[in-house]
């Protein structure tokens, strides 16, 4: 039997009581995890985990109050030393760019088995990464699609553009002519697959070369 004080400790975090029941019922019969509490937002989860110091906080993204996203970015500031592990249904690359920038360390569908949870609070307890593996298949198809070669030039005027300049403003910074920017613009455009403006915004932001 493993001793209190060498098991991994859990918050969980979900506004949705029936899926903590399960996502408690998955877990609890495992030696080395103990359940120290259960929370329904993101502002709740804080509070809990100052008063509790759980080992791993597993939460869900979509939530009242306080979401996930943002609650890990608390967490990062606040309680550094906790280690979070997001467990959620969404699997667009939007999102788990967000989380993993946020300061998660995990990323987990909520289909994943309950052997692959284990799997991950251990991992992440021991300070390394993990993503299940629907979430590596979307990071990797994605980095595949969007290896797009802009040049030095066009990386620079799709920043400035999305960043909601205009062609004019472009010109006037890179002292280029409208039509010029106008050319780039299509370039761009057309490397990208993308038709609109918000698909460059989009773009830009995924890959980093703008902040959110």
């Amino acid at each position: 039997m493993t001793d209190e004080n060498n098991k991994i400790r859990v918050l969980l975090v979900d506004d949705h009581p029936l899926v903590l029941d399960g996502i408690r019922s998955r877990l609890e019969d495992d030696p080395e995890i103990m359940i120290v509490g259960e929370a329904g937002n993101g502002e709740e989860a804080l509070q809990i985990a100052k008063e509790r110091k759980p080992d791993i906080v597993l939460m869900d993204i979509n939530m009242p109050v306080l979401n996930g996203i943002d609650a890990a970015e608390k967490f990062a500031e606040l309680l550094p030393d906790i280690r979070l592990l997001m467990l959620t249904m969404h699997d667009s690359r939007e999102y788990i760019t967000k989380v993993l920038k946020a300061g998660a360390k995990g990323y987990i569908l909520k289909d994943v088995s309950s052997s692959e949870m284990l799997i991950a609070i251990k991992a992440v307890y021991q300070g390394k990464t993990y993503y299940s593996s629907g979430v590596t298949d979307i990071l990797v198809n994605e980095s595949s699609k969007k290896e797009v070669p802009l040049t030095d030039r066009e990386k620079t005027i799709l920043q400035l553009l999305a960043e909601g300049n205009s062609n004019k403003h472009v010109a006037r910074e890179l002292d280029i002519s409208v039509r010029t920017v106008e050319t780039h613009r299509r370039n761009i455009k057309r490397k990208l697959e993308v038709k609109t403006s918000a698909g460059l915004v989009k773009y830009a932001i995924e890959n980093g070369i703008v902040e959110l």
